[in-house]
């Protein structure tokens, strides 16, 4: 695994310390070191399985997962994916309450969390950021879409009714709800639904959710036996999953077998 640590204002309340890892192997994150600081998890890559009391889920599209300093905490990442790990002192204004769990990053934000983790930035420039990444950062509503205007925030090409759907579905990507079902509880058409994923995502709502669930099984797959990882993502059978796995990836879920 390789860890490359960027740090600005050290010991200071306003300092920022970013680590960036990659591992051709799963990662796992929990209580280490940086404790004593809040944490930020975000991952450009694909998604973080995470743990935090007796919730488990994953991070769901433009999200990252926030916990704050002495809160018991797992976060997991897949093979060859980048996560960094952003340490502070102090708590973003929105996520005052938020103890631990996931939260919306706006672009600026993701994208100043990359430049930050990376070799040649100032100190200045660093501080800077720290301002305008803390500022966007949101908690993310708990619970499934509720109306139209349910999961706008941190939207990009389409309306947001896809971000809402793809991000309830990330707490639980077994879930089996159809797309008629999900434009129902939003209040539109299922044409409606179905469109915004093709805008937002550039798949329509079923092929979204495949990935979704074969990308959450990638990050399973280091803890859990095949058979668990199938039933966790929502899949009838080892034998259905291993198949789509297959069809996906070019290999089995890890060189393993149902058995």
């Amino acid at each position: 695994m390789r860890c490359d640590e960027y740090g600005y204002g050290l010991g200071r309340p306003d300092g920022i310390f970013v680590l960036k890892y990659r591992s051709a192997a799963g990662l796992s994150f929990g209580e280490s070191r940086q404790d004593f600081l809040h944490q930020l998890y975000w991952s450009p890559d694909g998604l973080l399985a995470t743990v935090h009391g007796s919730a488990a889920g994953f991070t769901g599209p433009r999200e990252g997962f926030w916990a704050q300093r002495a809160m018991r905490h797992e976060v997991r990442a897949s093979d060859r994916q980048t996560v960094y790990r952003v340490c502070l002192r102090e708590i973003p204004a929105a996520l005052e309450d938020l103890r631990a769990g996931p939260v919306a990053i706006d672009a600026e934000a993701a994208g100043l969390i990359e430049t930050i983790g990376s070799p040649g930035c100032d100190l200045a420039t660093a501080l800077d950021a720290r301002g305008r990444i803390m500022a966007g950062l949101h908690p993310v509503p708990a619970g499934p879409p509720a109306g139209p205007d349910a999961g706008s925030r941190g939207r990009a090409a389409g309306t947001g009714y896809a971000m809402t759907v793809a991000r309830a579905l990330s707490r639980d990507p077994a879930d089996p709800t159809r797309l008629d079902e999900w434009a129902e509880r939003l209040l539109i058409s299922p044409k409606t639904l179905q469109r915004d994923f093709v805008r937002e995502f550039g798949v329509p709502y079923t092929r979204y959710r495949t990935l979704l669930r074969l990308s959450a099984a990638r990050v399973l797959l280091d803890s859990l036996p095949v058979t668990k990882v199938a039933h966790r993502v929502g899949y009838a059978s080892p034998s259905a999953f291993i198949a789509a796995y297959s069809k996906r990836y070019g290999h089995t879920p890890g060189g393993r077998t149902a058995s």
